[in-house]
């Protein structure tokens, strides 16, 4: 092509510049101005309204339904996402927002620590597993079993002889658990011992806990039972959901079918105070029989 033809070129494609463009060989036709949204309310600063505080077992989000009131009644008793209506075949945005509140609010008490002050706020002796952080414990747990010899020595120095019940509350799974639910829960277990007789060691708070820990404490003290408040792996009806692990004659290796377990202790399950009063009555009858576990439920005919 020479200058000639190149300068030709040039020109015709600036002369159809001007003209409307051909779309699939078909008019050209500008697109329509949408409506006018609709007034929200809102105005710049203000606080969009925080989705976590729906009630999930009010949250009724279908069109048109047959039976609203008896699907309502239904969903009183669960906080499961029951009734989250549609948007063609896709969630509402608010079951959305939602659905990912929780999911991140999981997210956060996973990688969240207990207070420094927790255990001296509670007037609890603090000790640590072998694991140097959370991103340790959380890639390691064999780590979260044990105890290195500096914090058995204060294991040691906090228990004082060999008690029938040691309590211990482990941060695990959920630090916000712990701070919700774990202090009253204790309170209302040593409670209920003292007004049957049983006497309880000094509680042992264990940062980077597994329930193994339990086992090796039994070790160090001696102690007759151990009764483990831990944080549980969050989910999306709650991220605060504790439990309580029960071990008679505690020892490094014991198989998990002899542990008694008291779980979805939570403002959603059994509250704290509720639970401790139950795991107290239930400490007695483990003690009287010496078993925990498969063989408590054997031994009651279960």
């Amino acid at each position: 092509m020479n200058k000639q033809e190149l300068t030709a070129m040039v020109a015709e494609i600036l002369s159809q510049m001007g003209q409307e463009p051909m779309v699939k060989a078909s008019d050209y036709h500008a697109t329509e101005q949408s409506a006018v949204q609709p007034d929200s309310g809102y105005r710049d600063g203000d606080f969009v309204p925080d989705v976590t505080e729906l009630n999930l077992r009010k949250l009724y989000l279908v069109e048109h339904p047959e039976k609203e009131s008896e699907f309502r009644q239904l969903k009183e008793k669960t906080p499961a996402r029951l009734g989250c209506g549609k948007a063609g075949a896709r969630y509402k945005t608010l079951t959305m927002l939602r659905f990912r509140a929780d999911h991140a609010a999981a997210q956060d008490t996973v990688f969240s620590q207990v207070p420094e002050d927790f255990a001296a706020k509670n007037g609890m002796v603090e000790v640590k597993t072998r694991c140097r952080d959370k991103d340790e414990y959380l890639t390691r747990p064999d780590l979260g079993r044990c105890f290195d010899e500096e914090n058995a020595k204060k294991i040691r120095a906090a228990v004082q002889g060999a008690p029938r019940v040691q309590l211990v509350i482990g941060d695990g799974l959920s630090s916000a658990s712990i701070v919700a639910n774990a202090m009253d829960c204790a309170a209302a277990i040593r409670d209920g011992l003292k007004l049957r007789g049983i006497e309880t060691g000094a509680p042992i708070f264990v940062r980077y806990c597994r329930v193994g820990a339990g086992d090796a404490i039994g070790d160090i003290t001696g102690c007759e039972l151990v009764c483990m408040l831990v944080g549980e792996r969050p989910g999306l009806v709650t991220d605060k959901s504790m439990s309580a692990y029960i071990t008679y004659g505690p020892h490094t290796g014991v198989l998990e079918s002899a542990r008694t377990v008291v779980s979805n202790i939570h403002a959603q399950g059994t509250p704290a105070v509720e639970a401790g009063a139950h795991i107290a009555a239930l400490l007695e009858t483990i003690l009287k029989k010496k078993v925990s576990g498969v063989a408590l439920h054997l031994e009651e005919g279960a």
